[in-house]
């Protein structure tokens, strides 16, 4: 019978009234959502794994419950009902009625009680709250999780604001009780983080010495540090190259590939952590990722905190992740083991080891015209397969989009995600499943069984989208940035002005005409996030090179187009980013109020395809916003007609058929390399 005062909300009872949303106060899960990744949807989940995986132990509550994560000022509830409670994290003065509430200690809530999370005035940044029977909130895409850009999950997927009420599920059949005081991890202002190197090092990308003080500096945490990735500050990297060659000007920059969460990728020559917020894909070098058993401390750490890296050997990330999972199975256990051995749970095992890149899990020879294959550790539960030499080839995209799908097919058991990059692919799994070197042997097999590409004919799409050359939006972004991060770039204050200098043109007109002219083929989708295309000119003559910012940009408006090394990308929602934009385009990801209620949707909320040919129709600024809010809103498509793609079609755009067409391609890319060459003189004088 549903008691006096509770009412039902979404699927539970209702459990509190939000009386004030604190800073940013999300409802979250632990798991995240799984398997989406490379169509741009980040994993996501709790940022503090280790305290919301305990608080959830606390209170019984099985590890897929929802909970809430706050970030320096969490809210203020009043429970409508009888609940249990847990509070973990950078707790310092919460309170229940105005008493003290201690932090890892089950506390009991009685109808009309306000929990106040208070402030968290450091060290550690985020504070969790765990309910008996979870926050009941409806699962989105696989998860409970608030994905705050992405304006999906959660509570509406937004952060709690005042008037918000917050069901709870049921609390029956819930395990007992627990208190967890004995293995809340310590907090501070120092923080070392074990990383596995590679998978990018020495000496392709930094030099010996180069690598080696990555690992011995001891580096400041950024203001700009959040769930997408945590910023650090300290010295430039020592890079074995001048630039990136046709993928940036800037030696941080490679062909798109995919980062794992924890990668740390040097954004020209700021390292960036991959949150769990993270983008999927992009093109920076990554030297290092961030092991497991130590994520959680990113969500601790404040602003100006010091951060060391320490590199370790596979085995103990292994181990080291080992120790953190039973401790989230069992953290009484887990504190009795503390206790009699005098280490604290911070303080979990794991030695130093070189900075060197583990050797790679396997290695095949080139084959006809199937390319080299190469697999490499991305962390402790990730690889990375890169195909043939580091250039852009479009038969070796197709090759490893049908290496994805060949595995796709195998669903090989504890794998969870698969990313595809210009000449990668990223998989993340779990090694207590299938060892890594399991896994490389089923990577080689396959690669090996693939059938000839020359017989391949995929049916794709020819998609035109309207776009708003020079938009107001993309020109705003170019602002900000100017203002509030960076006022000296090469490319402040117009990315255009950039884009013509970099590439020997004669005007800016001349950039739009490039763009407006070429067809793009969509190599990736979420490049930075939904459904984002990552494309590259089928006609090399409509190649603009260009280098991503350095550092990125912190905001960048939903659907802008820009051009980073030799590619295009739609941005697919507001957010950070690196490419030099030229305008904005219509939405590539729909989520309608159906499927943001938790309904199955009918069709993907990614609007466009792997290998699909997009091609831009300018339109006015005005224009494309009524365009934008008829596809937002599900009142128009795009303009898409089928087509299909051979070899033949990817071998003439890698060589291009007739002398002539070779000539004026030589000769562009001539001028483009020579002027490229001097942008980099300039920007090194500079």
């Amino acid at each position: 019978m549903q008691a006096s005062g509770e009412s039902l909300v979404g699927g539970g009872l209702a459990g509190f009234t939000v009386l004030e949303g604190g800073v940013q106060s999300l409802v979250v899960d632990l798991a995240g959502r799984r398997g989406l990744w490379g169509v741009g949807v980040p994993p996501s989940g709790a940022f503090d794994d280790r305290a919301f995986a305990l608080a959830n132990a606390a209170v019984g509550n099985p590890p897929r419950a929802a909970g809430i994560e706050a970030v320096l000022r969490g809210p203020v509830l009043r429970a409508e009902r009888r609940m249990v409670v847990c509070l973990v994290g950078a707790v310092a003065g919460a309170t229940l009625d105005g008493r003290a509430v201690v932090p890892g200690r089950v506390t009991v809530v009685r109808p009309g009680q306000v929990l106040d999370m208070g402030d968290a005035p450091g060290p550690g940044l985020r504070q969790y709250l765990a309910v008996g029977g979870g926050v009941a909130v409806p699962s989105v895409l696989g998860s409970r999780t608030t994905f705050l850009l992405g304006g999906f999950g959660g509570h509406q997927g937004r952060a709690l604001a005042v008037g918000d009420v917050l069901a709870v599920g049921s609390a029956e059949n819930l395990a007992a009780p627990q208190d967890v005081t004995g293995v809340l991890p310590e907090l501070t202002d120092v923080w070392e983080l074990r990383v596995v190197p590679g998978p990018h090092g020495a000496p392709e990308h930094l030099t010996e010495d180069g690598l080696a003080e990555l690992f011995a500096a001891e580096w400041r945490v950024d203001h700009r540090a959040d769930r997408t990735g945590v910023r650090l500050v300290g010295p430039a990297p020592g890079w074995a190259r001048e630039d990136g060659g046709e993928a940036g000007l800037h030696p941080s920059n490679i062909h798109d590939s995919a980062y794992p969460v924890g990668g740390i990728m040097l954004s020209g020559n700021t390292p960036v952590i991959v949150g769990p917020d993270g983008p999927s894909l992009g093109g920076f070098v990554v030297p290092a990722v961030v092991v497991r058993a130590d994520r959680w401390k990113l969500a601790q750490a404040r602003p100006d905190d010091r951060v060391r890296l320490i590199p370790v050997t596979p085995e103990e990330a292994a181990h080291a992740n080992r120790a953190r999972d039973a401790e989230s199975a069992d953290p009484r256990a887990a504190a009795a083991w503390f206790e009699a051995s005098g280490r604290h749970g911070s303080e979990l095992p794991g030695g130093l080891a070189g900075p060197a890149r583990p050797a790679p899990l396997a290695e095949l020879a080139p084959s006809g015209v199937r390319p080299s294959l190469t697999v490499r550790r991305a962390g402790d539960h990730h690889v990375l397969v890169e195909a043939g030499p580091a250039r852009l080839d479009l038969t070796v995209r197709l090759q490893v989009h049908l290496l994805a799908r060949a595995l796709a097919e195998r669903a090989l058991p504890g794998v969870t995600e698969a990313v595809e990059g210009v000449r990668s692919l990223l998989l993340a799994f779990d090694p207590e499943v299938l060892p890594h070197a399991e896994l490389a042997a089923a990577l080689a097999e396959a690669w090996e069984s693939l059938p000839d590409p020359r017989g391949i004919e995929l049916p794709v799409r020819e998609v035109v989208l309207p776009i708003s050359l020079d938009d107001p939006a993309a020109h705003e972004a170019m602002l900000r940035y100017q203002r509030g991060v960076r006022p000296d770039a090469p490319w402040c204050p117009d990315n255009v002005e950039f884009i013509r200098r970099v590439n020997g043109l004669a005007s800016r007109d001349a950039v739009f005409d490039v763009v407006e002219a070429a067809t793009y083929l969509v190599l990736g989708l979420g490049d930075v996030y939904l459904g984002a295309p990552v494309a590259v000119p089928l006609d090399p003559r409509h190649r603009l090179v260009t280098t991503k910012y350095d550092p990125a940009r912190t905001w960048t408006p939903e659907n802008a187009v820009g051009i980073g090394g030799v590619y295009l990308c739609v941005y697919g929602m507001e957010g950070p980013g690196g490419y030099q934009l030229v305008g904005r385009t219509v939405p590539v990801w729909r989520l309608g109020d159906a499927e943001r209620a938790g309904a199955t949707p009918g069709d993907p909320p990614w609007l466009l395809r792997t290998f699909d040919r997009l091609r831009f129709r300018p339109v006015g600024a005005d224009e494309l916003l009524r365009l934008r809010a008829d596809v937002a809103a599900g009142r128009a498509g795009l303009d898409v007609r089928p087509a299909t793609l051979t070899w033949d079609d990817l071998t003439a755009a890698n060589t291009l058929l007739t002398a002539e067409l070779e000539r004026e391609a030589a000769a562009f890319t001539a001028a483009r390399e020579a002027a490229f060459a001097a942008e980099r003189e300039r920007w090194a004088a500079r």
